[in-house]
């Protein structure tokens, strides 16, 4: 399947090859059909499958030939507003379509200024659009394509009551889809609100991760974790990665100590400036640096094509966070690894993870870092796991030792 063979317009066309675009991913293929068509759609597909583009080119395409405030993104996090403006921006070379991100954490000033002169394709965190509204900087009446993208999270992230009074700001006849790479039967019952009858189309296995990924859990006391990201860090992580912890302060401690032994990392987190979270975010993409120690904010809105690791310096609260963690690597096809460590208080989440993913993880315990167990003894407590689940997929963990990447 080709592009072409979607139908898109000429100009859509351009756009595309300029891109380097060359087939379409599956989200992309079965997606555009519909969303070309103007019918409402709820698409469920892994991180790093292209939803982003399976939404915004046909709803470029929709958008030729008129001006004004016509399609409205809205996204959970700044980083991937910013994401999601890149890409709609590189789409809309050779047309005269116009994209901006209405995020916080900046000034209001420039963006009411580049409203008022007129934007085709508005992107914005539901906080800071709401701010716009309010001040009469936007108005979202002649909005014609709505997008609700990572909407799980929006929801997850009590961004319900500003999403419903976004979508009363609305016209009721429009074209609207919903986006994400999970998706409960919670959230999906609440999307019919605002969605008309719409095809559902969904790419793999819900809240699993892709299958280019390598899985390891190390078994690691909670206090020695410093150290075992320290060996690894020297020894095991050849290309760049990103740490994740669950905290603020974690985040500043353990990005401390890896810049105390040498190792140049950037950081980012909720009490960053946007202009540091930015700055971070464009020298690890530029690979500037090695290492990037972030907490769940950034899960969702890192873009990055060669992150050979991610590391869950601790357990996530969700394994749908452990998905979108994990979901930074291995992207477009390619191959990764997602590192995980595991203190004893955390194992039955761990075994949350593997229930709900239903893919084994490669379990190691160094002697050095060893929380007393050895591999065999934790392989054979996670195979209750792998039996328990059988049903469902789910493979008993093995015991291994890390191999170097190459």
């Amino acid at each position: 399947m080709t592009f072409a063979q979607l139908g898109l317009s000429p100009a859509m066309m351009r756009a595309v090859e300029a891109l380097g675009y060359e087939h379409p991913t599956p989200i992309q293929e079965q997606t555009f059909p519909y969303a070309i068509a103007g019918k409402d759609l709820i698409g469920l597909a892994e991180t790093g499958s292209g939803k982003t583009a399976s939404y915004l080119i046909p709803i470029l395409q929709r958008l030729e030939g008129g001006s004004g405030l016509r399609a409205l993104v809205v996204v959970p996090t700044r980083e991937l507003a910013l994401q999601v403006e890149t890409v709609a921006r590189d789409l809309c070379k050779g047309t005269k379509l116009k994209a901006l991100a209405a995020i916080g954490g900046v000034g209001v000033a420039a963006q009411a200024h580049a409203l008022k002169k007129g934007v085709d394709v508005l992107v914005a965190t539901p906080g800071r659009l709401l701010d716009h509204v309010r001040s009469g900087n936007v108005w979202l009446d002649t909005v014609q394509e709505l997008v609700l993208d990572e909407a799980d999270r929006l929801l997850d992230m009590g961004f319900l009551p500003d999403v419903r009074q976004i979508l009363r700001q609305l016209p009721r006849e429009r074209h609207s889809m919903l986006f994400s790479a999970t998706l409960s039967n919670e959230i999906e019952a609440l999307s019919y609100e605002f969605l008309r009858e719409p095809a559902s189309i969904e790419i793999g296995r819900r809240t699993k991760p892709v299958d280019t990924v390598e899985q390891v859990a190390y078994s690691v006391m909670a206090h020695h974790k410093l150290p075992l990201l320290l060996r690894l860090a020297g020894e095991h992580l050849d290309g760049q990665a990103l740490v994740f912890t669950r905290t603020k302060r974690g985040a500043d401690k353990v990005a401390r100590v890896l810049e105390a032994h040498g190792h140049n990392i950037a950081k980012i987190h909720a009490d960053r400036s946007q202009q540091q979270r930015t700055s971070a975010l464009d020298r690890f993409r530029a690979g500037k640096v090695k290492m990037l120690v972030a907490t769940d904010i950034a899960a969702r809105g890192i873009d990055v094509k060669d992150i050979a690791f991610v590391v869950n310096y601790d357990i996530p609260a969700t394994p749908e966070d452990y998905v979108h963690r994990i979901g930074r690597t291995a992207r477009a096809g390619r191959k990764g690894t997602a590192v995980t460590f595991v203190a004893p208080e955390e194992e039955v989440s761990l075994r949350d993870i593997v229930r709900t993913t239903g893919q084994p993880i490669v379990r190691v315990a160094l002697d050095d870092f060893s929380d007393g167990r050895t591999a065999d003894e934790v392989g054979a407590l996670m195979a209750v796991v792998g039996a328990a689940s059988a049903s469902t997929g789910v493979s008993a963990m093995r015991s291994a030792r890390p191999r170097r990447r190459r």
